[in-house]
Parts: C-alpha cells; structure tokens; sequence
C-alpha cells in the first residue's frame, strides 16, 4: 500500500491553497453577519476549475481522478474560511452535476453540465421535504404524464441554493404504490411554469449558502427533462449520495488542518502563569487528540476516493467517512475554542463561525445516526 501522493497530486492541493487564500476570503466576517452569497465568488470558483474538477472536458471540466478532485477540496477547505461557500459548490457538483453526467441523456448532459461547470448557471437539489427528511423516499411530492409533459405538484425544503439557483434536481412518486420504485428525478429549470422557490431559510452556520424551499404547484415539466427511466429516481439519489458523502466532507479536513496549526501557533505564543499554555498537559492533549484526528480522518478520507475509483461503489466507506470526518470536526472546532479561551468565542478570532458551521456536517448528507444505520445494516445487524 503506497501512502505517498503524486507530485501532481500535491501540487493540485498546494495550487488550490494558494487560491482560497488569495481570492476566496475576502470580507468574510461580513458576509457571514449578512448571510450574504457571492456569485463573484463562485464564478472565481469555476475560472480556476472547481465545479468542473470531475466532469469529462467535453462539458467543460478538468477530467481529473476521485482523489485528485478530493485533494482539490482539502486544499479549498484550508485555504478558504467561507465554509459555506464550499459546501454550496459540494452539493451542486455531487447532487447536481453527478447524476446529469452518470444519469442523463447526451441532450441533458451537454444542454445543463457545461453551463453548471462554467458557472453560469447554479444548480440546487430538492429532495427533502416538510415531513421526508431521513426517511427520504416517503415523498409527498407527485408527478403525473400528462402527453407531453409531467405535472409536479409538492413542496421541498432545506434546498442549498434554491434562492440563486437556475436548475435543480427535483424528486417525485409516479406511483404511490410502488413505494420508492416509483421515485422518479426530473431536471426543473427555474422558469418552468408552476415552479417558484420560497423565502430565504435562516440557519445557525453555513450562512453563506443560501437556502430555501421549492413550490411545485401544476409545475410542467417536459419528458425530455425526466433523468433516467421512471422508478430509477431512488438507485438516481443513492448514487448521487453516496457521492457526496465520499467527497463532501474533504473541505473539512483541510479546515482541520487549518485549525490545527493556528492552535500549536497559539499555544507557543500564549502564556499563563508565566508559561506558554501549549506546555500545559490539558492543552497539550487537546492538540494531540486533534491531530490524530485528523491523520485517522484523512486516511478514511482517501480510501474511500480510492475505493470509488478502482470499483465504482463503496456504501461502507462513504458512511464511515461521513461520519468520522463530521464528528471529528465538530470535535476539533470545540478543542480549537476551548483552546483559544474567551478569545475563541470571539468574532474577532473567526473560530466560532467555524464550530456554528460544523454542526451541519453531523445533518446533511444523512445524520449520523443514519450513517451508523447504514453501516450496522452492512455489517449484517
């Protein structure tokens, strides 16, 4: 087993660094304050080739690797402090752009993945509704063929980019009775008759990343806008999930790294009791627990990459990923604050906006305790 990166490999991290730092935090604080979005931002995103990292060229993308794509973001995620910003541009490219390329028609995957590459267009995902959150394929959501077009009718919520988003990823039930065999995706664009997208969802962390609800009353919705065959839309959203778990989350390891070298620095230079704190055993271990942390993190991190790219599929990976590496950083950004004091508390020092955006990891993609569901499930319990 070869633990060492290519020098590509590591020039593609170094390279991505170098970026966050220089174009991504800008303001910052308050954009967090304001909840703000910035489409200057995620256009400077896709000129250095983020959204398109995976895809083929033929869409406008870069063709690289799984792990290649998974160091990319480990680089965003140390470089860049706008962690919503990060996990918007995540949920387009694994729940969005993903299915389109493994999923769509020739038509579908040249008409909306060079757009969503190029960032001219943003994509949103809506799956998740009012009373369907981790029991996701209980939808209330329905479509029905009506000659030449489907009419959706539903509500969805908890949709990243909804209130900036041009297309999006929309599950329905063709067929009640079927259960999740009659789960069908659709391809909605946002000008579509009888869609809207619903005021602004306020959260705790992630402010960046504007959220919102989807409307679909009497919404038509060409055939040729249908993602794969009817019924395909459950095996659609598995795939696109599993995805995202493998990739999601690599942001968060280089903001573990991020964090872990701003508290040894803080620990040198902080005295108490005429000592610096880091020689203090209670401050010490938090750091070691942190590294630790974070070399088990990245080793679960780049299996799993390696595991999707040799075989295509890796449930169990993908599930203990997320879940180590978001627990882990819920962790890690407690550790950071409770090193730092009162001063981690602070605006000022930026680490409390990272421990009110950690929180989300544990939630999206499947909480925990679905992961630990799932994993149990393999394991034959």
């Amino acid at each position: 087993m070869d633990f060492e990166l290519t020098e590509e490999q590591v020039a593609v991290k170094k390279s991505a660094v170098r970026f966050a730092q220089n174009e991504l935090n800008d303001e910052m604080i308050e954009r967090d304050r304001d909840g703000a979005f910035s489409r200057k931002l995620w256009l400077k995103c896709a000129d250095f080739g983020v959204q398109g990292a995976a895809f083929p060229r033929e869409y406008g993308g870069g063709d690289a690797d799984i792990l290649s794509t998974v160091l990319l973001m480990e680089g965003l995620g140390y470089g860049c402090k706008d962690s919503g910003l990060l996990f918007a541009l995540n949920g387009q490219m694994w729940t969005v752009q993903m299915p389109i390329l493994r999923f769509g028609s020739d038509g579908q995957k040249h008409g909306y993945l060079p757009k969503l590459c190029s960032g001219e267009w943003i994509g949103a995902h809506g799956m998740t509704e009012p009373n369907s959150g981790s029991d996701a394929f209980s939808l209330s959501t329905t479509a029905k063929l009506e000659g030449d077009y489907y009419i959706l009718n539903g509500t969805k919520t908890f949709s990243t980019n909804a209130p900036v988003a041009d297309v999006f990823m929309v599950f329905a039930t063709v067929d009640k009775s079927k259960g999740f065999m009659g789960v069908t995706a659709f391809i909605v664009e946002r000008g579509f008759p009888g869609f809207s997208v619903g005021k602004d969802i306020g959260k705790m962390g992630l402010r960046t990343a504007p959220m919102a609800e989807l409307v679909l009353e009497d919404c038509r919705v060409p055939v040729e806008n249908r993602l794969g065959k009817e019924g395909n839309g459950a095996a659609i959203f598995e795939d696109a999930i599993e995805w995202e778990r493998s990739c999601i989350l690599a942001s968060l390891l280089g903001g573990m790294e991020r964090q872990l070298e701003r508290c040894i620095e803080y620990a040198k230079r902080r005295k108490q009791f005429g000592r610096p704190i880091g020689k203090y055993q209670s401050i010490a271990n938090k750091i070691v627990d942190m590294q630790v942390r974070m070399e088990t993190a990245r080793l679960v991190l780049y299996k799993v990459a390696c595991m999707k790219q040799a075989h295509g599929k890796a449930t169990m990976d993908a599930a203990i990923a997320k879940l180590y590496l978001s627990e882990s950083w819920i962790q890690s950004c407690l550790d950071a604050v409770q090193i730092h004091g009162g001063y981690g508390y602070t605006t000022e020092f930026e680490l409390e906006r990272d421990l009110r955006d950690s929180v989300a990891s544990t939630l999206y993609s499947g909480t925990s305790e679905i992961q630990r569901n799932i994993i149990a499930r393999l394991l034959g319990l």
